[in-house]
């Protein structure tokens, strides 16, 4: 398996980010890769792609997003919103002196994708985005927040791995152990008395808690922004945040949007499966 790099990267006003940086096999002169995971995940997500990715010549990095994986969780819950993770992927860019990169983001890592198309979208060589869209299905907005960041420790991997296939074994109806132990290990940590906690700070639920006062701004215009370069949507069958008609509103706004549905599979596709790999390898083929 292809070797990385791990290192901090300081951000303006919070806790320093864990990156990993994967060089690539042989370097084909394309642009990098970044990839961002979703909301309760962390880098540990991209580590069977991530050098896939670095195999057919292109850098990849990842990162955990504050209060996930090995980044610090953050002295005010209140920064944790995908505008504050786009200024701290920029930070990451700059840092590494990565002026552009393909951009990869599953769900939460989608939505930081399209801030940063709207904020800066000469960053942006093209983009996948990873059941996520404009618009969210609301349905599946609550089975999120009926969960995030109400489980405390629990006392072994084996209950860890259960609590974990209570809430996402329908996304994945077809997995087996080795799967959700996978799953486990990504998501999951060790203390040092041998229980098994979430990785990621439980404050990270109080922004889907607390309704906002006024209402979210439309995430039309930040797809509009991103989809004036090349953009693959991938779509788990079953997902119930990218719904079939969110998926229609992407490819009305853009009518040359590549499009791969992954079969049997909720929110959100690991990129593992075959179809979903096949799509994002022939996407990354043509992007610059």
């Amino acid at each position: 398996m292809t070797s990385y790099l791990t290192f901090f990267v300081k951000t303006e006003d919070g806790p320093s980010v864990f990156v990993r940086d994967y060089a690539p096999d042989k370097p084909s002169g394309k642009l990098p890769v970044i990839c961002l995971h979703g909301l309760t995940r962390n880098s540990a997500d991209f580590e069977a792609v991530a050098p896939a990715i670095a195999q057919t010549g292109r850098r990849v990095i990842t990162a955990d997003m504050r209060g996930r994986g090995q980044t610090g969780n953050d002295i005010n819950p209140q920064n944790y919103r995908p505008d504050v993770y786009a200024r701290d992927v920029t930070g990451i860019l700059d840092t590494l002196d990565i002026p552009r990169a393909v951009f990869i983001g599953t769900s939460m890592g989608g939505i930081i994708t399209m801030i940063l198309a709207a904020t800066a979208r000469e960053r942006i060589g093209a983009a996948v985005l990873n059941d996520i869209g404009p618009e969210l299905d609301p349905k599946g907005l609550m089975r999120i927040v009926s969960y995030v960041g109400k489980t405390g420790p629990l006392p072994s991997w084996d209950a860890m791995i259960a609590a974990i296939r209570e809430t996402q074994g329908s996304a994945f109806p077809d997995a087996g152990d080795t799967f959700w132990r996978t799953f486990a290990q990504r998501v999951a940590r060790e203390l040092p008395d041998g229980r098994v906690e979430f990785a990621y700070d439980p404050a990270i639920a109080l922004a889907l808690a607390t309704p906002p006062k006024t209402p979210p701004p439309s995430m039309v215009p930040t797809f509009q922004a991103l989809a004036t370069g090349p953009v693959l949507a991938v779509r788990g069958e079953l997902s119930d945040i990218l719904s079939p008609a969110g998926l229609a509103v992407m490819m009305r706004l853009k009518p040359d949007l590549k499009v791969e549905e992954i079969p049997r599979v909720g929110h959100a596709p690991t990129l593992e499966e075959p179809a979903a790999w096949g799509a994002v390898s022939e996407f990354l083929i043509v992007a610059p």
